[in-house]
């Protein structure tokens, strides 16, 4: 049983990789500004998903030239900052968003083991090559963030400004994301909401409740952050969608457009599963979010 189940988890990641346009590391622990720590090679976690991550890696999905919108989104996967579901919400996306004329960028970041500059280091980077080098010569007009769960507070995180609120003036606030897509965020550290596991991976378990704050996604929304679409389960026992409805409520204040949809159920991780039961109405509401952008 072993034996088969680790024959399907290879099948699973050749199909999930095979379909890529583009390639891009973005730099290691050696050639970021800063490392985590870790080292030696990624492990396969299985069902194609990483933990030990030392390198930013982009996986580039380009969109349909016949239906081609001029969008591109870098994509965050989740995983609780110890790992990185890289196929079900990343790869599986990626494919989907091209075939529907999103040009795609699926990110494999670094681990923060407790360094939460890392994370945010990749995610900023990737918006940026995006923006700087992949964009010029490719007709985007537009780069968004999108993120899942763990991925989502750093897709949050780098719409805010998460980096230059903590004092790294090395990226640029106008190369932030142009527009934000959160499925069931990790947002706030708030003991009452928060997912323990993600801020204990990415701050530690001896952080004060100064440095939780610093990294609570809605206490940094400011009128510079961009439009952003939401969207989670009702029954989400692992982030409760109150971190949702705090991300949408802080953007509100300051008038940012933003999308709110909260599902009748379906838990947590659904991701691109087919099993997810309203799997096209997420599909349905994102497009027109997105057409209405163009």
């Amino acid at each position: 049983m072993r034996r088969l189940s680790l024959i399907i988890a290879f099948t699973l990641t050749a199909i999930a990789m095979q379909a890529q346009d583009l390639t891009i590391k973005l730099w290691d622990n050696a050639t970021a500004p800063h490392t985590n720590h870790l080292t030696g090679d990624k492990k396969d976690e299985g069902w194609v998903r990483y933990s030990n991550t030392t390198e930013a890696m982009l996986y580039i999905y380009e969109a349909d030239e016949e239906k081609a919108t001029g969008q591109s989104i870098v994509i965050c996967p989740g995983g609780g900052y110890w790992l990185v579901a890289i196929g079900h919400e990343g790869h599986d996306f990626g494919k989907w968003l091209a075939e529907n004329g999103v040009t795609a960028a699926v990110l494999m970041y670094r681990m923060p083991n407790h360094r939460p500059e890392v994370p945010l280091e990749d995610a900023a980077e990737a918006v940026r090559y995006m923006k700087e080098e992949y964009a010029p010569t490719r007709g985007i007009t537009s780069v968004g963030i999108m993120g899942f769960s763990a991925g989502g507070h750093l897709a949050a995180s780098t719409a805010v400004g998460a980096l230059e609120f903590n004092g790294d003036k090395s990226h640029r606030a106008s190369l932030r994301p142009d527009f934000a897509v959160l499925f069931y965020p990790v947002i706030t550290g708030e003991a009452l909401h928060a997912h323990k596991g993600s801020f204990d991976n990415l701050l530690g378990t001896d952080r004060t409740e100064a440095l939780t704050a610093r990294y609570s996604a809605e206490k940094l929304v400011s009128a510079a952050t961009p439009p952003t679409f939401l969207v989670c389960s009702d029954d989400d026992g692992g982030v409760p969608p109150a971190n949702s409805v705090k991300f949408y409520n802080a953007l509100k204040e300051y008038g940012i457009p933003a999308s709110l949809h909260i599902l009748p159920s379906g838990g947590h991780g659904w991701g691109f599963r087919d099993s997810f039961r309203y799997k096209s109405v997420w599909q349905s509401a994102l497009l027109d979010w997105l057409g209405a952008k163009k």
